[in-house]
């Protein structure tokens, strides 16, 4: 009850926690108390907040835990230390024997002002968690179905229940009796939780989520004996979580999860998260246990509201240079080129694996190469001109930065979500005519030798006579292509990727003398050079295929078979990619010839101008002259 001489709600503390939950609904509807602390709690990187309070009725006081969605009350500073709230929604339990209330739907009393009110004294000595049936997660608006952490999900869905039994005997030839499918009673899930407030410290909790990734069964060998494993990448609305399956729960659950359908997922083990095994976004995973029980939800309105995925995009494909080399990311881009499967084998075990590089652009006008592995190298059926979303890649920093996908990635072609469609637009009406810089080119020698690359004129390159001394040096330059020299601009080249020598041809074949091995057609590669001007002189410059396709904006095996069929088209093909601008990232290193030494530059990436950029430039020089 509420005292004359203050709002509090007197007693009503003990009473959640001791009566009845039908005598909590009739009782309180409400109740007032006051806040006596505030405490900032630990999250996951990409979670938000969550805070955790002491409340007192005057008489008695308790921990309690603040809805989310009520964490501007205490960033706006409307809720403080002794501020009076009516709490309105509520679930009492326990967490580890101590009492924990839920405030899951509060209101601010701002009308009142007090010190601290009474003498209230700890609810822990007073309750004791010993019979579950008289306290339990409750609402006091029980029509809504709202928890703690979210909206509940139907009472009475259309699933059927999985449930693992306590039989360990040949589980293999056994599944059909280790799993039960039978319909669940009317309100089977009164404890439903989002995977954001899933943590070590509950233990009654349901959660309804999507399978977005089932890896492959992997065997292992350790000292203990042999033994099999899988894991899932569930996500509902809130979050995402990695949950894995050993030996006999594999034999139970793998064929029965199936990527892309909802299931309600309860009686798992929540422990701390094995970062170097995951790429998922939580700090904490699941294990199935002997106990663990999954449903299938069939009940579509039950699952419309879950996403299919959930990504966390770099910016763009420009900002991979900012991304520490083994970091683990997600990324989205348009598929510039898909190359040929090809068998790599590892050096440390011998094995074959089957590798498929996709070129990504994006608006950043940078490309990048990513490296499928395995069967998703096989299977691949993505085009050119189609968005690709890739979770968990891994950056690595071969020949410059590039992406992998791991056992644990998840690859999509042209999903339905606003990145998707925003690149979509973008490509197809100026992306397609860009010319990309390549990102291995770009980073590959720069950042491996640390010099800073400042941009320099011609002349400055002449007269500090660049590329003359020891050791190479590196530079960048703003030119304009005067003219190509059109003899010799490329080579037949070894289709492996991981070779690109000079092939020979041999009576109708092509010989690679380094593989061993005979070709029908070879890879045509760039071996350019081509002048450029800037206002203060000229400068003869080299480069090969990934400036060359930038340069001259597609593969040099189709300049090859223009050269063979009309030669004029070729020299007005190459008239075309004169007098456009770019800014070289060049190396200049001594070259001796003939007993004559000279300096001989290459071109380690072209980027077209970016004119807003050049402007801004500008008017910071026009700035620094202080006139």
């Amino acid at each position: 009850m509420t005292t004359g001489s203050d709002p509090l709600t007197h007693g009503a503390l003990l009473d959640l926690f001791t009566l009845d939950i039908e005598d909590c609904r009739t009782r309180y509807k409400s109740f007032v108390c006051q806040i006596l602390q505030i405490k900032e709690l630990s999250s996951t990187a990409s979670g938000p907040k969550r805070y955790r309070f002491v409340v007192s009725d005057g008489e008695n006081f308790v921990q309690s835990m603040l809805a989310t969605q009520y964490n501007d009350l205490v960033t706006s500073q409307a809720v403080r230390k002794f501020s009076i709230i009516r709490v309105t929604d509520y679930s009492p339990g326990f967490v580890k024997d101590k009492s924990l209330l839920l405030l899951l739907k509060v209101e601010v009393l701002s009308e009142y002002s007090f010190d601290k009110i009474g003498s209230p004294e700890g609810i822990d000595g007073k309750v004791k968690p010993k019979d579950t049936s008289k306290v339990q997660p409750i609402s006091a608006n029980s029509n809504t179905g709202t928890t703690f952490y979210g909206t509940t999900g139907p009472s009475n869905p259309n699933y059927s229940t999985v449930t693992s039994n306590n039989s360990t005997s040949n589980a293999q030839s056994k599944m059909s009796s280790d799993i039960a499918v039978s319909k669940p009673p009317p309100n089977f899930h009164p404890n439903l939780y989002t995977i954001e407030g899933l943590s070590p410290y509950q233990n009654k909790w349901t959660i309804k989520a999507r399978v977005t990734f089932k890896s492959e069964v992997k065997h292992y060998h350790n000292q203990r004996g042999e033994g099999k494993l899988f894991s899932v990448t569930f996500v509902d609305e809130t979050g995402e979580i990695r949950a894995t399956g050993f030996n006999d729960t594999v034999d139970r659950f793998y064929d029965v999860l199936r990527e892309g359908e909802v299931y309600y997922i309860s009686k798992c083990r929540v422990t701390i998260a094995k970062k170097q095994f995951s790429n998922v976004h939580n700090e904490y995973e699941l294990m199935f246990e002997r106990d663990t029980e999954i449903q299938h939800c069939t009940d579509i309105a039950a699952t419309s509201t879950l996403p299919m995925l959930r990504f966390e995009f770099v910016d763009s494909l420009g900002k991979l240079n900012d991304v520490q080399k083994d970091a683990i990311i997600d990324v989205i881009g348009i598929i510039k080129e898909v190359r040929e499967t090809q068998q790599i084998t590892a050096k440390s075990s011998g094995r074959p694996y089957d590798k498929r590089d996709v070129v990504l652009v994006d608006q950043s006008n940078l490309q990048v190469v990513l490296s499928l592995w395995g069967k998703p190298a096989v299977e691949f059926s993505g085009q050119p001109q189609d968005v690709i979303a890739v979770k968990g890649a891994k950056v690595s920093e071969f020949n410059g930065k590039s992406l992998s996908t791991l056992m644990s990635s998840t690859v999509t072609l042209n999903p339905d979500i606003n990145e998707a469609h925003k690149l979509q637009g973008w490509y197809e009406s100026a992306g397609q005519y860009n010319s990309f810089s390549s990102m291995q080119a770009l980073n590959g020698l720069g950042n491996a030798t640390g010099r800073q690359d400042n941009l320099k004129t011609i002349k400055q390159v002449q007269d500090e006579q660049l590329g003359t001394s020891e050791s190479n040096d590196y530079f960048s330059v703003k030119g304009t292509i005067s003219h190509f020299r059109v003899e010799n601009f490329a080579y037949p080249a070894c289709p492996n990727e991981e070779c690109n020598k000079k092939l020979i041809d041999d009576g109708g074949v092509w010989r690679c003398e380094r593989c061993e091995k005979v070709f029908d057609q070879p890879n045509y590669r760039y071996v350019l050079t081509f002048v450029i001007i800037d206002h203060t002189g000229q400068l003869s410059i080299s480069a090969f295929d990934d400036v060359g396709k930038i340069l001259l904006g597609r593969p040099a095996s189709e300049y090859i078979k223009m050269q063979d069929e009309d030669k004029d088209m070729l020299l007005d093909e190459f008239g075309k990619r004169q007098a456009l601008t770019y800014i070289f990232r060049v190396r200049a290193r001594r070259d001796t010839y003939q007993n004559q030494t000279r300096a001989r530059f290459s071109a380690m990436s072209a980027t077209p101008i970016n004119y807003a950029q050049e402007s801004t430039n500008l008017i910071n020089m026009i700035k620094d002259y202080k006139i």
